[in-house]
């Protein structure tokens, strides 16, 4: 009888449940996102911890004192932490977009990064339109309700005459639709890259949202001037197809 028990456990252990490993809860992966980002923008910039200590106990100190005035100084105290926790949110936030922003500026491809973060109503090509293998420039492109944007990467000389050439060859696919220019980097009138996708906003609405459609699926007929860059390659190490120019 021992003997058969045993096979018996033995044997309902071979068939049994194994227990699932404890997936970690989404609220520790969101502190610890917080926490990378937290980092991330302490090393570019150090003040961010006296901002978002100023935010905090601004706020607090904002809702004790109106809450000593009305008669309710606890309950306004603690609506004072909880907005304070926001605000400092609000600060880490902004500071921690300017800090990527600083990180990658400079760095080839750095526009299309930037412009990956427009909000809902931008479509923005993930490749550049257009690459100058020699001098290393690009231009990307970015369609919505203001029309298409194009955006170079490069010396102000130079990005102004590949802009030129790339909203010709545009025009002519799409001649009623307004085609704007814009040089990002740091030279006399470029747009600096923390400041592009708010320039890039603040273009006038000028089409409907069965037009942009349109003009999208136009564009995807559109042959680009650039090569296909797979993910992963810099742009600037990107050559031209030395065959394919021969045959021509």
């Amino acid at each position: 009888m021992p003997e058969s028990n045993e096979r018996g456990k033995s044997v309902r252990g071979l068939f049994s449940r194994k227990p699932k490993p404890d997936k970690p809860k989404k609220e520790d992966g969101r502190l610890k996102q917080i926490w990378n980002v937290f980092k991330m923008t302490r090393r570019q910039n150090p003040a961010v911890v006296w901002w978002m200590l100023l935010a905090f106990f601004g706020l607090v100190f904002i809702g004790a004192v109106a809450g000593f005035i009305v008669g309710h100084a606890i309950y306004a105290t603690v609506l004072g932490v909880a907005f304070g926790i926001l605000a400092a949110m609000f600060v880490l936030a902004r500071m921690a977009e300017r800090a990527a922003f600083k990180q990658i500026d400079g760095q080839p491809g750095a526009v299309g990064s930037a412009l990956g973060t427009l909000k809902r109503g931008w479509s923005v090509e993930e490749q550049p339109v257009v690459i100058e293998p020699r001098t290393q420039d690009l231009v990307f492109r970015a369609t919505g309700k203001a029309g298409v944007v194009l955006v170079s990467e490069g010396p102000a000389q130079r990005a102004a005459r590949i802009l030129g050439k790339e909203k010709k060859r545009t025009s002519r696919v799409l001649p009623n639709v307004p085609v704007h220019l814009i040089q990002a980097g740091n030279g006399d009138n470029q747009v600096p890259l923390r400041k592009l996708n708010r320039t890039v906003t603040k273009l006038k609405p000028e089409l409907t949202k069965a037009e942009v459609l349109a003009v999208r699926k136009r564009l995807t007929a559109l042959p680009s001037s650039a090569m296909p860059i797979p993910k992963g390659v810099d742009p600037a190490r990107a050559r031209p197809d030395r065959k394919g120019l021969r045959g021509r």
